[in-house]
């Protein structure tokens, strides 16, 4: 139904009209004729009566109050955030975990909803709980406004409060209650996947600006070049499809070769897990851990020091062969390098040298550009060399100064391009490697950990506190991968960064007019449409009316 100007003559009448179909073919039908146009926008009688029918149409009404100036109050606040991870936060499981879990304890408050809010905020405006606390304003999360700071605070407690039963725990941790709702979502999703035959771990430090709790923050090597400040360390689990498993928080000072072997026992006891294949980086080798998980059974894909280690060094990479191409020949000029492989077994123990030419051409060209300035600092003194890590492995002392060591340079040059792996397993050498490349998937999440969803600043002062807010950030994972899960199954692969851009974007304006409420839906824009049909969720209506809260509880 539409209005239409109708000529006669030399006047103009406007008339209202309904189209229908008639024997297949469209027709029009003239509900009435409201009279000439120039008389009824001359007295202003059209107007009254749009004015008069806007009551019956919240959209109209709503156009109709802002051309009249008869706005009380507008008020607008971010929706996408709080419609996607809440269907997120129920799908996965998370929701109903921290429910079953916090049924008893008797807070004043809902514990799982405080969760919620910050695991929220470290995914769409990552900081502290501070921070959250003022984000809240301007966002929309369900059940979530009265929760005060300090009951976030006793959420966090609630998180890394220790259990009373410590059995199969860590020699760096106790068990706590983020333990708990590792295991059991893992049980919730364990029809997914029947066993965890690939898993990736690795480790990173989080350094605190605060004291660092009680017993958790720890000097050690901090891989944040902060060694002056207090850390801890924090482990990651990752299975073969990339979904995080748990997470351990263990002193500062805890070093990463000593955290391997607990944390596969505790997969095997805690997650039933029968047979396991460890993939880890070289930081995590030592000979002692090796002995163990072989003594153990296990099976293990672990990357391998390369000059540091006097076998590889020197047995491995000495040793001859031909290289086996992994992903095919290059068809363009811009295609990345074929990954390349070759075995290598020094008395029984099986090595897979990779090599990629890519890489192998920017070392070489890197170490260069390091030869070049360290020729250009020779001109002027020893005194310039002080202090430059860099130049130093490449220089050798010669009677009364320094010269660039050209044996060190040409041994330097074998490492290009290449990381060595030690493996136990039977796979063929280049299925180890693609399986060691997806380890950069746990990589990666650290990369997400302090960035994306930056833990820091830390400022709480207990133990438990600490390990509830650093396992916030895990959660906060959990929903990332699934998200991005259901996106890749609808073919998207989308940039992280435009997703939250395009969900805080989309707000809801809130409009007051005499006695009715009207809630406005902004424009869906980037890929915000496309992450609500991944994940099911249906768009709010552009307008929506209500009585206004005052008047209707009047």
């Amino acid at each position: 139904m539409y209005f239409r100007q109708k000529k006669s003559g030399n006047r103009t009448y406007l008339q209202i009209v309904e189209s229908h179909r008639q024997d297949g073919q469209p027709r029009q039908r003239v509900i009435a004729t409201l009279g000439r146009l120039d008389e009824l926008t001359r007295n202003g009688q059209l107007e009254a009566l749009l004015a008069s029918g806007a009551r019956f149409a919240p959209g109209a009404m709503v156009l109709n109050a802002f051309a009249q100036g008869e706005i009380s109050s507008v008020d607008k606040i971010s929706i996408g955030p709080g419609l996607i991870f809440e269907r997120l936060w129920q799908q996965t499981g998370i929701a109903s975990v921290l429910q079953e879990l916090s049924r008893d304890r008797r807070h004043g408050f809902v514990l799982e909803r405080a969760i919620f809010r910050t695991v929220v905020h470290r995914l769409c405006c990552p900081g502290s709980d501070r921070a959250a606390d003022r984000w809240r304003q301007t966002v929309r999360l369900a059940d979530t406004d009265a929760i005060a700071l300090h009951q976030v605070y006793r959420a966090m407690a609630w998180l890394g409060e220790e259990l009373e039963e410590q059995t199969d725990k860590t020699p760096f941790a106790p068990r706590c209650t983020k333990d708990l709702i590792e295991e059991r979502l893992f049980e919730r999703r364990r029809d997914l996947f029947t066993s965890l035959d690939l898993v990736f771990f690795d480790t990173t430090s989080i350094y605190f600006e605060g004291a660092g709790g009680e017993t958790v923050g720890q000097l050690g090597h901090s891989k944040d070049s902060r060694p002056d400040l207090k850390q801890m360390v924090v482990g990651a689990v990752l299975d073969s499809a990339g979904r995080p498993i748990l997470c351990e928080l263990w002193p500062g000072n805890t070093t990463d070769v000593k955290t391997l072997v607990p944390i596969v026992t505790r997969l095997q006891r805690r997650f039933a897990v029968a047979n396991v294949c460890i993939v880890a980086d070289r930081g995590l080798i030592s000979r002692e851990t090796i002995a163990e998980i072989t003594g153990r059974g296990w099976s293990y894909i672990l990357g391998a020091r390369l000059r540091s280690s006097k076998e590889v060094r020197d047995a491995v990479l000495s040793r001859g062969g031909r290289y086996q191409v992994v992903h095919g020949a290059r068809v363009d000029s811009k295609d990345p390098s074929p990954l390349k492989v070759k075995e290598v077994s020094v008395e029984g123990r099986r090595y897979i040298v990779c090599l990629n030419d890519d890489q192998a051409k920017k070392d070489a060209a890197d170490r260069e550009a390091i030869l070049e300035g360290l020729r250009n600092k020779l001109t002027q003194g020893d005194k310039a060399l002080v202090g430059n890590q860099g130049f130093r492995k490449f220089l050798t002392g010669k009677g009364a100064g320094f010269a660039i060591d050209d044996e060190q340079v040409k041994a330097e040059a074998r490492f290009d391009g290449k990381w060595v792996l030690r493996t136990n397993t039977t796979l063929p050498a280049a299925e180890v490697a693609l399986k060691y490349k997806e380890l950069w998937q746990v990589e990666d999440l650290f990369r997400t950990t302090k960035s994306l969803l930056e833990t820091r600043p830390i400022y709480h002062k207990c133990d438990a506190t600490i390990r509830g807010h650093v396992f916030c950030s895990f959660l906060a994972l959990v929903l990332r991968k699934a998200l991005l899960d259901r996106l890749e199954q609808r073919g998207e692969v989308l940039e992280w960064a435009d997703i939250v851009r395009d969900l805080n974007g989309l707000e809801e304006i809130r409009v007051d007019q005499h006695d009715k409420q009207f809630l406005l839906r902004s424009q869906v824009t980037g890929v915000c449409s496309k992450v609500f049909q991944a994940v099911g969720v249906a768009l709010p209506p552009t307008v929506r009316a209500f009585p206004r809260p005052e008047v209707a509880n009047a």
